[in-house]
């Protein structure tokens, strides 16, 4: 308890020295928060490989992989942040990574699985895909922000602490990039490791998976074709976001939560 406390006390005020640095100077806000940021991702990551090794087995149950999602997102937001590129996306990263942190503290122990590499491989892929895609997400929401208070000429003060329009556009796709190679790669060792997807009840969530990546390759493929942009660019990343996270959310929700028989 007391490193999952920490952890979340220093993703708070991580995002708590990222909201004053931004009404400080949102250009050039300040690096204070860099420090407890990466203690609460290096503690994060503490958490569940004590929970693991007291388990006997990686646990990737409902609650322990929104957390591991909720931590690859904070790393990358740790990550670019320190290169000076979008760290205000810590205000909304890192108590999203408390909250998921704190559910699987509360709710999210179960029994390790003892995976052999190949699955252990593909899962780990696909937590890095919903990591990465997800940053996207909130990327597109951002850039649909930065667009909207443009169009109605209103500057507020938060859109000073963003990058340039077309600075922001760019770090949506390569963002978007990163994370369609990582789910091309998760379907792919899904496809070469994974037996029997009737009887493992995960034909719809191959199905929504496919059809996530079918968006994101067709989004990636409208860019550099057509030259897709703003309004565009943030529906289809947002719909292809909604497919995964019923993907795999959904469906583990159903399954381990709604229909899990009693104990």
């Amino acid at each position: 308890m007391t490193i999952v406390l920490i952890a979340i006390v220093l993703y708070l005020v991580a995002a708590a020295l990222l909201i004053g640095g931004v009404r400080q100077d949102p250009t050039r806000p300040s690096r204070l928060w860099l420090l407890p940021a990466v203690g609460g991702v290096a503690l994060h990551a503490l958490a569940h490989l004590l929970a693991w090794h007291a388990s006997g087995g990686a646990d990737m149950h409902f609650y322990a992989a929104l957390s591991l999602v909720g931590l690859g997102m904070a790393a990358l937001t740790a990550l670019v942040g320190a290169s000076g590129r979008m760290a205000a996306l810590g205000v909304i990263v890192f108590p999203i990574a408390a909250l998921a942190l704190f559910g699987y503290h509360r709710h999210g122990h179960v029994l390790g699985e003892q995976l052999d590499w190949r699955l252990q491989l593909h899962a780990w892929l696909a937590l890095l895909a919903y990591a990465t895609l997800a940053i996207a997400a909130l990327l597109a929401v951002m850039l649909w922000a930065q667009e909207r208070a443009l169009r109605r000429r209103e500057f507020h003060r938060w859109l000073r602490a963003l990058p340039p329009l077309v600075e922001l556009e760019t770090l949506l796709f390569r963002t978007i990039a990163v994370g369609f190679a990582l789910l091309t790669a998760t379907l792919l060792t899904g496809l070469l490791f994974v037996e029997n997807l009737f009887a493992q009840h995960l034909v719809h969530k191959t199905v929504l998976s496919v059809l996530s990546w079918l968006l994101f390759g067709g989004l990636l493929a409208g860019r550099w074709r057509y030259g897709w942009r703003g309004a565009v660019a943030v529906r289809w990343t947002l719909a292809a976001m909604v497919l995964l996270i019923l993907a795999f959310f959904g469906s583990k929700f159903v399954l381990e939560l709604v229909l899990r028989p009693p104990s």
